[in-house]
């Protein structure tokens, strides 16, 4: 009996011992997570669009930046490789390729790139100029504005290793992305303590988007294919079906980021429409810094005003550069340029853009033309 008692004794100790334990154990849990969580050092940003948009000009606002290490559409690189896929299959592994690169890690483009010897082997390198500028590239110092012919002159080929080296050298990450088109997509990324993300949606009235599609088109027939689910078919989408995906898409991502918003969202989300920021570039651009907590510099307010107010419409040659132009008259140049007939059709296959994002519907080819007459409406929701 008392062997017994012994043995119950141990057992009940270890027992008590045990809950004692898991009791302190969860107290402690429960202390760490009412303790604010720390911020991670780097800010992260999202500039989230379409193609055509204007998400370019975004991008170089933050690019212009010394902060700022920016990157237009490594997504390319997933859509390159499997243009047989549609944009809702390849969204996960966008998403694994953002979260890497926003941690700095590029090793994830292996898997996308044959050739990842130099840093000219990223899609559109040139246009970031942390790679144009050291520790990327030695030829210039950190102060020098380098052009892009400069840049693939001297820069080309710096060792592709560079690229994570300057990405970890600036408090300010930003990617353009055009190849999301659902938000949830996206959650994972926002609710990951290791990243800081916000996310900057662009958009651009639909008759503006068709009227630079209709002049671009070449450029744009793969990834209709992967959009309209073509198993790697190029599309020319004369009859906009991809642009109806699109709007759509942006509209219900909108509606997903203010009607009901998860509470992760909360200040992590901004959308701005390009023609509130052509309208008013100085004034708009203050409002995204703040959003990406950022400082405006002199040196990029004067940025702004010489590329926003040049002279002239971008040509056929300059359509994917940023170049200086009126960007208030190329707003609107669908209305003197599009045909009545194809402004009608895009205002029915993205109507429900069309309403969500305010833009004014024109009833008459009359209306279309007349200038004096505003076809953005004032913002009146969030």
């Amino acid at each position: 009996m008392r062997k017994c008692g012994a043995i119950f004794f141990v057992v009940t100790a270890v027992i008590t011992l045990q809950t004692i334990i898991l009791v302190l154990n969860n107290l402690g849990t429960r202390f760490s997570n009412s303790l604010p969580r720390e911020k991670p050092s780097k800010v992260h940003l999202l500039i989230l669009s379409t193609w055509r948009a204007g998400s370019s000009l975004v991008g170089q606002i933050f690019n212009q930046n010394p902060d700022v290490f920016y990157l237009k559409e490594p997504a390319w690189h997933v859509w390159n490789t499997m243009p047989h896929n549609n944009a809702h299959v390849l969204h996960m592994a966008v998403r694994d390729l953002i979260r890497s690169v926003f941690k700095c890690d590029m090793s994830v483009l292996d898997v996308y790139m044959q050739n990842r010897s130099y840093v000219s082997n990223l899609f559109q390198w040139s246009s970031s100029r942390a790679l144009c500028l050291p520790p990327a590239c030695n030829t210039f110092s950190r102060k020098k504005i380098v052009t892009d012919y400069n840049c693939k002159k001297y820069c080309a080929k710096s060792p592709f290793s560079k690229v994570e080296q300057s990405c970890n050298a600036y408090s300010h990450i930003v990617l353009q992305e055009v190849r999301i088109f659902d938000l949830k997509v996206l959650y994972p990324l926002l609710k990951d303590p290791s990243l800081n993300l916000k996310i900057l949606h662009l958009v651009r009235d639909p008759r503006a988007v068709a009227k630079s599609r209709i002049q671009t088109f070449r450029a744009l027939a793969v990834d209709n294919g992967i959009v309209l689910n073509r198993n790697g078919t190029k599309i020319n989408d004369t009859k906009f079906l991809a642009l109806h995906e699109i709007c759509q898409s942006h509209a219900n991502m909108y509606k997903m980021a203010t009607d009901d918003p998860p509470l992760f969202l909360n200040g992590r989300y901004m959308m701005v429409r390009y023609e509130d920021l052509v309208q008013d570039p100085l004034g708009k651009v203050q409002e995204i810094y703040k959003f990406a907590n950022l400082e405006m510099t002199e040196k990029l307010s004067e940025w702004i005003c010489n590329v926003t107010h040049g002279q002239g419409l971008p040509t056929r040659k300059e359509a994917f550069k940023i170049t200086s132009r009126n960007a208030l008259n190329v707003s609107q140049a669908w209305r003197t340029m599009l045909p009545f007939q194809i402004v009608t059709k895009i205002q029915d296959i993205c109507k429900d853009a069309m309403n969500t994002f305010q833009y004014q519907f024109m009833k008459s080819e009359t209306q279309q033309r007349d200038l004096s007459e505003d076809f953005v409406l004032p913002r009146t929701k969030h």
